[in-house]
């Protein structure tokens, strides 16, 4: 009886996790990010050049983005017509841009990104602990079949079938498993180790790392109640993210007084544009971040980067 229960348990939460990281659709960027009418025309009228570059300025002056490609453009997608936000990729197979995209997994014909990250996490812990489960409880007869324990029957062949297959997929799925934990740890996506996010100022591929316990709630959210089942309850809302190590980009829009808030080499611990109202909360620990006081500087306000060059970024 007691077998019975905790298999349907993990067989519950492992159907549920999957199914929810199979049918829930990918965030897209929202409307704010994509340019204009009139800054498409001036995009495909203009040749390449200052002109553009001007042209997506002006488009992501007031937009929470802090990372740009390598050659310090800021990050456009021709094909959906908008200025990517901070860790927003353009996936190939569903042609559409996915927020805090990780990767496309074709094991569940999905993209997992930031609307079904913690479900799909949550499909890999449930299915690893629904294999051991079952290899577990197989063992036994899996034993007597090698000391012929078991009757001569077709079915102690389906017997050592079942504990293969469930002992070789938690092999796999607890390296999987265990790979996306860092990741969580470290508040970096699959995307993001391959390529490490690159800030106005250089590349820094623990940019977005905030502390373990902080990185955890940025998942999982901050009610423990809801971190072991499948219900959305990551904080924020998958267009900007609080930050390490941000120097102050002097294109972004300045800080509520009208002032950017710089110190001569001096870094923030996060950006001085506000972030959302449900990430903020992220930053409010008074021991885990410097007050920075804000110092007005003349000629910084609308300063433009003149490395800033056009890059399609895919």
């Amino acid at each position: 009886v007691v077998c019975l229960v905790a298999y349907h348990i993990f067989f519950m939460l492992f159907v549920w996790s999957y199914w929810k990281t199979i049918f829930t659709l990918p965030m897209n960027p929202s409307k704010e990010f994509h340019l204009s009418y009139s800054d498409k025309e001036s995009l495909e009228r203009e040749p390449r050049g200052e002109s553009q570059q001007e042209v997506l300025r002006r488009a992501a002056k007031d937009l929470p983005i802090y990372t740009r490609t390598m050659s310090g453009a800021i990050r456009y997608c021709d094909r959906c017509h908008l200025v990517k936000p901070d860790r927003c990729h353009h996936c190939s197979v569903c042609d559409k841009c996915i927020l805090k995209m990780d990767h496309h997994c074709p094991w569940v014909n999905n993209c997992v990104g930031f609307s079904n990250y913690k479900f799909f996490l949550l499909f890999l812990a449930y299915s690893l602990l629904y294999c051991l489960f079952i290899a577990a409880t197989d063992l036994q007869y899996f034993i007597k079949f090698w000391t012929n324990g078991l009757p001569d029957t077709q079915a102690k062949f389906h017997i050592m079938f079942l504990f293969f297959a469930a002992a070789m997929f938690s092999v796999s799925l607890s390296s999987l498993f265990g790979y996306h934990c860092w990741l969580v740890s470290k508040n970096k996506s699959t995307l993001e180790v391959f390529r490490a996010p690159i800030f106005r100022h250089r590349t820094d591929k623990n940019g977005f790392s905030l502390g373990f316990s902080k990185n955890l709630r940025q998942v999982f959210g901050d009610e423990k109640k809801y971190w072991l089942l499948p219900v959305f309850s990551s904080l924020g809302d998958g267009c900007s993210f609080p930050t390490c190590l941000v120097n102050q980009d002097p294109e972004q829009a300045s800080t509520p007084g009208g002032l950017n808030s710089t110190s001569k080499n001096e870094s923030l611990l996060f950006p001085a544009k506000p972030l959302r109202d449900s990430q903020s909360h992220l930053l409010t620990d008074t021991q885990s971040w410097s007050d920075i006081s804000a110092k007005a500087e003349k000629g910084k306000i609308g300063m433009s980067n003149p490395a800033l060059t056009m890059e399609n970024e895919t």
